[in-house]
Order: structure tokens, then sequence, then C-alpha cells
């Protein structure tokens, strides 16, 4: 088994609020995403045939691509949203391998482009006929975006530690 496991610094760099909209079962996909089944030594690493299947499904589909590029000595990791270099090996015993990425590898799946923004809702005009500078609701109040998303902190980072440390366990 192979784990990509991401930096502190590759989870406090992402966009806030990234993983706070995912489901429980996106978030197992997205650590699953993390962990391919088979063990792949530095030098496998520099010839696997890609695209390379992670836990988190099937490449066929295209949900899960997953592509591993080498360049001389330098190992990158490729998702079609993010691509990232393994910086280190942190931990190899001939069954488990776990190595360090510079970024969280982001499925297409869950954060691919989507389709576009639908287009703007036209100007209403109010009572005085002045534009109103946001569409306006039926009753005549403007939209107001208050997401209250929560900034991606440790816990789901946190969660990452257990599973990795989870499946070393196993395989020790």
């Amino acid at each position: 088994m192979t784990v990509f496991a991401p930096t502190d610094n590759a989870f406090s760099s992402m966009k806030p609020g990234a993983l706070n909209s995912l489901s429980d079962q996106q978030k197992v996909a997205l650590l699953q995403f993390h962990v391919v089944p088979n063990y792949l030594t530095t030098s496998e690493l520099q010839t696997v045939s890609n695209p390379v299947r992670t836990q988190a499904g099937d490449t066929a589909s295209n949900k899960f691509p997953l592509n591993i590029i080498s360049s001389g000595n330098q190992v990158n990791v490729s998702t079609g949203v993010v691509d990232t270099t393994v910086s280190n090996s942190i931990y190899t015993d001939g069954s488990l391998a776990v190595y360090q990425v510079d970024k969280v590898l982001l499925p297409m799946s869950l954060f691919g482009s989507s389709a576009p923004a639908p287009a703007p809702e036209p100007l209403k005009k109010r009572k005085s006929g002045a534009d109103v500078a946001a569409p306006a609701t039926d009753d005549g109040s403007a939209n107001t975006d208050v997401s209250g998303a929560v900034v991606f902190g440790s816990k789901v980072h946190g969660v990452f530690i257990v599973v990795v440390a989870f499946i070393t366990m196993l395989y020790m």
C-alpha cells in the first residue's frame, strides 16, 4: 500500500471552506484518493503506468484519475486539479510506503471545474427608479450571501493523520 501524505502547509494553503462543503462520503473518498492499494517503491514511482488506481475508485470513469510523472529524480503527482511534488519518503517497510506531498490531492470528481455559473438576474428598479446594485428577490430586497463557511483547519487534517497511523499499524 502507498500513501501520499500532505504536509500541514498543504492543508493550510487550501481555499478556505473547500473541504467543509464536502459530505462525509466525499471526505472519505478524498482520504482514499491519497491511498494506492499497491506498494510502490521510489523507483516504481518513476515507471508506474498512468492513470494510477487509488482506493477512491476506478480511473475508467475519469472521476479519480491520478497520474505520477517523473523527471530525473523528481516525482510529481497530478490529479487534473492540482500538480504537486513528492518531497520526501516518510516511511517504507516493504509493504507500506508513505510519501510526503506538498499539496492535498484534489480529485476531479470533487474539485474539478463544474458547469459555468448561470447568468446574473437583470437589475430591478426600485420604487424611486434607481437600479439595485444586486439582483433582487421577489419581495424587492437585495440578496445577501452569508455562507458561514468555516475555514478548513486541523479537524480533517487530524482525521487524515489518524487514518495514516491506522494503515501503518495494519502493516507493521
